[in-house]
């Protein structure tokens, strides 16, 4: 089984689900913080390996959701800029598994890559479950 070094933004729910099936599966679950992790842009570029430039975002925090920040306009260079200013705005977790790093949770990719228990439901472990209408995330936590 691997050892997954997973950048969380501790408290968010998604991410303790994620922890807990990666451990289920087996695996050895080191958790840090992408908020305060000391971050360079070329270190948070390799995350992204080829995804577009608008999948590196956490489509949940609020310079997204409130139009401030639009990730579809951005180039690599302005992207990097942004989330190391404001780290919420990475999609997480961030994953490093023997120095090959990923970003976000899909269970069928992460299946493919280091393994899940097969008998776990398929979900969506990205997608934020809060109802922040009636019950906001803390200050800074999304």
């Amino acid at each position: 089984m691997a050892t997954v070094v997973f950048y969380e933004k501790p408290g968010c729910a998604n991410n303790t689900r994620q922890k807990v099936l990666l451990a289920a599966a087996g695996h050895t679950v080191l958790a840090k913080s992408l908020l305060t992790e000391k971050w360079s842009a070329s270190r948070l570029r390799d995350f992204f390996g080829t995804l577009p430039v608008a999948e590196w975002f956490n489509p949940s925090a609020p310079r997204i959701k409130s139009g401030e920040v639009q990730p579809e306009g951005l180039n690599e260079s302005a992207a990097l800029g942004l989330m190391l200013a404001d780290p919420l705005l990475i999609r997480r977790p961030l994953m490093d598994v023997d120095g090959e790093r990923r970003v976000g949770f899909d269970q069928d990719a992460v299946d493919r890559w280091i393994g899940l228990a097969s008998k776990i439901p398929r979900e969506n472990l990205e997608a934020c479950t809060k109802d922040h209408a009636a019950q906001p995330c803390p200050v800074g936590a999304r």
